[in-house]
This record gives C-alpha cells, structure tokens and sequence, in this order.
C-alpha cells in the first residue's frame, strides 16, 4: 500500500509561506499593515472616526487573506465569483434525442 502516489496530499502547502500564504496575501497585509501606521503618525484626532480610518487598511486587508473553506482566502473567492459574473458561457446542449428549431429532425 505505501508509495503508491506519485504526488504528496501535502504538495500545494509546500509551497506557501507559512503553509498558508502566497506572495501576494502577504504583500495585500503588509501594504495594509504600512497604510494602518502610516494613518495613526499622521491622523491626530482620537475621535471614532479616525480610529476607524486609522484601522481600515489593516482590516481590509486581514480580511482578504482570512482563508475560508473550499477556497484558499477570501481573495480567491472574490476573483473566481468576478470571473464567474463577467465571463459568462453559453454551452449549447446536443444530446441523443433532441428538438431543435435549427432545422434538424424532430
């Protein structure tokens, strides 16, 4: 029974940072990150609304590399459901018994 895979069932998390991470999730957090503490040296009020704006970035962009199931972060996600939306096919069904109004026999 052992060796008969060609390909570890671990293979694709060898190839994250972290085991989790790509390149890019780790550039999305870290610009947020940088953005965050760019807003709290130079926004001055302590009112809610600043400390709002102060943590949008680094919000956003945990959220975005948050990993959810069936899809490896929230990232991911929202580009496969943008191309699912804007790149939609028409597959045209021909099966063994069909009516067509193509001329075909009915």
């Amino acid at each position: 029974m052992n060796n008969m895979y060609l390909i570890p069932a671990n293979s694709k998390k060898g190839q994250l940072i972290f085991n989790m991470f790509r390149p890019i999730d780790l550039t999305v957090f870290l610009v947020g990150l940088a953005l965050s503490i760019i807003f709290f040296l130079a926004i001055g009020s302590n009112g809610l609304i600043a400390t709002i704006i102060k943590l949008l970035p680094i919000g956003i962009g945990t959220f975005l590399v948050v990993p959810i199931p069936y899809y490896h972060n929230v990232m991911m996600f929202l580009g496969d459901f943008y191309s699912f939306i804007s790149n939609r096919r028409v597959y045209i069904w021909k099966g063994w018994c069909v009516r067509s109004e193509y001329g075909e026999e009915k």
